[in-house]
């Protein structure tokens, strides 16, 4: 099993510039996958002081488009950025804490769920959220009761 690349070697390969806010970026995302572009901004600024929330956005956007990051959109919260691409996951989110977790395909091969053929569409890629409770809002919600 080959090694997983590293930050620069990622950026390097997907031809994007080594900076500091990129691998910061990526850095942050990698330990907190799933997170804002507020919370990513403010690891940043942490990290690197005055950097700019336009500048996290712009590397937001260059990392998405080139492969390196996945923008989700759950239904009602903001969106979110994760490090965990090139497959074809789904994601578990608390309806009480917010917190997603990542599910591998649910059935057989990427896109795992296939429409009708009816459409006459070829799919690529099948996004599914599934909505809950986790332990942790159970136990809170047992408690209350």
């Amino acid at each position: 099993m080959t090694e997983p690349l590293t930050p620069v070697q990622q950026l390097r390969a997907a031809g994007l510039r080594v900076t500091a806010p990129r691998l910061a970026v990526l850095e942050i995302l990698t330990a907190h996958p799933h997170s804002t572009a507020e919370f990513v901004a403010t690891g940043v600024r942490e990290q690197l002081g005055g950097v700019s929330t336009q500048t996290v956005y712009d590397v937001l956007r260059a990392c998405t488009e080139r492969g390196l990051l996945r923008r989700i959109e759950p239904a009602g919260s903001p969106v979110r950025y994760e490090t965990r691409t090139g497959d074809n996951h789904h994601h578990l989110v608390c309806r009480g804490c917010g917190v997603i977790a990542d599910v591998d395909c649910v059935v057989g091969a990427a896109p795992c769920l296939a429409p009708d053929d009816e459409h006459e569409f070829t799919v690529e890629e099948a996004e599914v959220t599934f909505w809950g409770l986790c332990a942790t809002c159970r136990a809170q919600q047992s408690v209350s009761e």
